[in-house]
């Protein structure tokens, strides 16, 4: 599933791919500055790597993909598909998430990691995606997800409060293959 991007990060060439348990202390370290440090996720104490590394398991259990970026050797970003919901009528709609290591915005990154992350659920059974964005300011990551074809499909007002505010969250979606157009394969999953 390795792929290099055309985009070149401030340390190299960027390189996707699936995630190992032994990035997942990376992986931690990415996702705490977000938990302690943004709005981009509703947690407010970092996860231990066990949960990230129960979190890993999951998706992958279910066989959606986790994935890494890597620029020179580091560990830049990462990003996974994780079910929407639990109960049956959900399961061919799908959660994103991405991150990207703080001070590495920009450079492609995200892009690399949604664009690789979008290719491998078309090629499953799924057919939604969903973007749970933290924040209606997250301007970032809203942009990230209109380039790749997501539309708004809503947003829930004041539905967290972390920093001391009330905080909104978008919610965008794009079809994944043939969406709901037809239901061939329904039954499969």
């Amino acid at each position: 599933m390795a792929m290099p991007n055309n985009r070149i990060a401030s340390s190299g060439p960027i390189r996707i791919r699936a995630a190992s348990e032994a990035d997942m202390a990376a992986v931690r370290e990415i996702y705490t500055h977000y938990v302690l440090h943004s709005l981009a996720t509703f947690e407010e104490t970092p996860p231990t790597l066990e949960e990230m590394l129960a979190r890993r398991r999951a998706s992958v259990e279910l066989g959606l993909p986790y994935l890494v970026a890597e620029a020179g050797g580091e560990t830049v970003g990462f990003a996974y598909a994780a079910a929407y919901r639990p109960r049956p009528a959900y399961r061919f709609t799908i959660e994103d998430s991405v991150y990207v290591a703080n001070g590495r915005r920009g450079g492609g990154i995200g892009s690399a990691l949604l664009g690789e992350l979008i290719g491998v659920c078309e090629r499953g059974p799924w057919r939604q995606m969903l973007a749970v964005v933290g924040d209606t300011a997250n301007a970032g990551s809203i942009a990230l997800h209109r380039r790749f074809g997501f539309e708004l499909a809503g947003t829930l007002r004041s539905v967290g409060f972390k920093s001391g505010r009330w905080v909104d969250t978008p919610i965008l979606q794009r079809p994944l293959g043939p969406g709901d157009s037809h239901t061939s394969g329904a039954g499969s999953l």
